[in-house]
């Protein structure tokens, strides 16, 4: 009976004194090993102060936080590898900064292959993924997948008549931005249609343009149209060319060709700032039919008011499939459509079970 009084002493001894400080080492969920979570628990005794430690190499330690809080959680993101463990030190002070205690315990972190917190995007992912490719193997079957009209885009053919008729060109402007703005690459798809009917109606094509691999770029897109065309020997390799990168310069080249050549139509599609006005003014001031296009939202007022038509925001990525009828883009642009259906209906219902007060979808779509 003794041993057994004198055991149960001993052990409640023991699970009081561990109770008295308590710092737990726990790997950062969710992410990709870089960090660790440091718990502590100092209520058990009489504590005004904590410091934190790590170990950085035989029994050297660096500061890593403080806190004049009883319990607490402190993220440590600073030089943490996956894999390896570390060694904590907790001191507790007194009130005169006298040290009652000291702890230490370790810890290692892990790379995690998915976040559970991002669930919701890799389900709106899958779902737009698998209407991608429902609507791509739909256009392959032949069914016919419904494009709303783009004015600007079924008015080129006018355009290049118009242009045909007077005897004067047509000019393009494929925005201020190089080819790795997906504006210019968007416009420049628009032009391997326009230099095609260009092509087809022998109307002289000019294409100035600020950027050296856009140069070149558009240089061969206009030499395979007029290949396309069936007439090779129509094109001139001097209907494109550089002018400058300067970007009121440039503009100021284009609007000296405009008042010296007096095209019939203008067509300007890619990525514009503040040129946008004076190239769109100068084009109406000389009778141009003018489309205009561009994803700038701060210059589509600009073109709206300027110029006949104008491709806004989304109507200039989709040109490519309007125009080509490819089935693999008009499959891709059906899926992303149907995609942002999908948004739209979530957020109408989030709305309305937020107003009631039930917070589970704003919580499960919430990204951290």
């Amino acid at each position: 009976m003794k041993n057994i009084i004198i055991f149960l002493f001993i052990f409640f001894s023991c699970f009081l004194f561990s109770q008295e400080v308590l710092l737990i080492i726990s790997d950062k969920p969710n992410d990709d090993g870089s960090a660790l979570l440091i718990s502590w628990d100092t209520s058990q005794i009489v504590s005004s102060k904590i410091t934190i430690d790590r170990e950085i190499a035989n029994g050297e330690f660096i500061s890593i936080t403080n806190s004049e809080e009883l319990t607490g959680t402190f993220e440590d993101g600073s030089n943490i590898n996956p894999g390896i463990k570390y060694e904590y030190r907790l001191t507790a002070f007194d009130n005169n900064g006298e040290i009652i205690q000291i702890y230490r315990t370790s810890g290692e972190s892990s790379v995690q292959w998915f976040n559970k917190k991002k669930i919701s995007l890799l389900i709106f992912a899958i779902l737009i993924t698998i209407s991608i490719v429902y609507y791509i193997f739909s256009a392959r079957s032949g069914k016919d997948l419904y494009i709303r009209k783009i004015s600007g885009l079924e008015s080129m053919d006018e355009s290049v008549g118009r242009a045909t008729e007077m005897g004067r060109p047509i000019l393009f402007i494929p925005g201020t931005l190089d080819l790795d703005d997906m504006q210019t690459i968007a416009g420049l798809t628009i032009l391997r249609r326009l230099a095609q009917k260009a092509a087809e109606y022998d109307a002289k094509l000019i294409v100035p343009v600020c950027r050296s691999m856009v140069l070149s770029t558009a240089k061969e897109i206009v030499k395979e149209a007029y290949m396309k065309a069936g007439r090779p020997d129509a094109y001139d390799p001097d209907s494109v060319f550089y002018l400058t990168d300067d970007q009121f310069g440039y503009v100021a080249g284009v609007d000296g060709i405009i008042v010296r050549e007096k095209p019939a139509a203008n067509f300007f599609l890619g990525a514009f700032y503040a040129e946008s006005l004076i190239l769109a003014e100068t084009g109406f001031s000389s009778g141009a039919i003018q489309t205009a296009g561009t994803a700038m939202p701060s210059q589509l007022p600009f073109f709206v008011v300027a110029c006949d038509y104008t491709l806004i925001g989304e109507e200039l990525f989709a040109a490519s499939a309007y125009l080509s009828k490819d089935p693999h883009q008009l499959g891709s642009l059906k899926g992303q459509d149907f995609g942002k259906a999908i948004f739209i209906v979530v957020l109408m219902i989030g709305i309305i079970l937020e107003i009631s007060g039930i917070h589970f979808l704003k919580d499960f779509l919430t990204l951290h």
